[in-house]
C-alpha cells in the first residue's frame, strides 16, 4: 500500500518548497515589492551621507528622534525604536563621542538620561530630513492634490493597530 502513495503526496515528504501557484500569489505582492524598492531609495541618499561619518541607519533613527524630541528619555527612545538597551548603547556612545548627541540627567530623577542634539547633531539630522522630505514631496507632487491624506492613511494602516494612537501623538508634537 505504501508503494501507491507518491513521495509528493506523502505527509512526511521532505520535498523542497516550490513557488506558489499563480492563483496563490497575493494581490498585494506588487505593493509589497514597491515598498521594498521605495524604502531602498528612500534611505539611499541618507545612507551615503551617514557612511561619511561611519554611521548607519540605527544612528539615523536615533538622531532623528533626538532632534525631533530634544530631552527625550532613553527609555522612551527604546520604546519608539523597539531595540535593545545594548544596541542603543553602542549607537548612542558613537553619537555622544562624536558630539552629535548630549546626555544629561533628569531634573527630578538624576537616574534618568535625557538626550539632546548638539549643534552638529541637529545639522546632520536636518540634512538627512531634507533629503527624505525632498523625495516624499517629489512623489506627492506627481499625485492629485487630494492624495496626500490617502498616502498618510495607507502608511498609518501599516503600523500595528495597537501602536497607531501612540505614533499619532508622537508625530503630532
Amino acid at each position: 500500500m505504501a508503494d501507491l502513495i507518491s513521495e509528493a503526496e506523502s505527509p512526511t515528504s521532505k520535498a523542497p518548497p516550490s513557488a506558489p501557484a499563480t492563483g496563490d500569489t497575493p494581490a498585494e505582492l506588487p505593493l509589497v515589492e514597491l515598498l521594498f524598492f521605495a524604502y531602498r531609495d528612500f534611505v539611499s541618499e541618507p545612507d551615503a551621507l551617514l557612511a561619511k561619518y561611519g554611521f548607519g541607519r540605527a544612528h539615523h533613527r536615533v538622531l532623528h528622534f533626538v532632534n525631533r524630541h530634544p530631552g527625550i528619555r532613553v527609555a522612551d527612545l527604546l520604546d519608539i525604536l523597539r531595540i535593545t538597551k545594548q544596541s542603543l548603547a553602542r549607537v548612542l556612545k558613537q553619537l555622544v563621542d562624536g558630539d552629535f548627541v548630549a546626555q544629561r540627567p533628569g531634573p527630578t530623577d538624576r537616574r534618568q538620561r535625557l538626550l539632546y542634539p548638539t549643534g552638529a547633531g541637529a545639522e546632520l539630522a536636518n540634512r538627512l530630513l531634507e533629503m527624505q522630505s525632498r523625495r516624499i514631496a517629489s512623489a506627492l507632487s506627481d499625485l492629485p492634490p487630494d492624495c496626500r491624506d490617502t498616502a498618510e492613511m495607507f502608511l498609518r494602516g501599516i503600523i500595528d493597530a495597537g501602536e497607531r494612537d501612540k505614533v499619532a501623538r508622537l508625530i503630532a508634537r
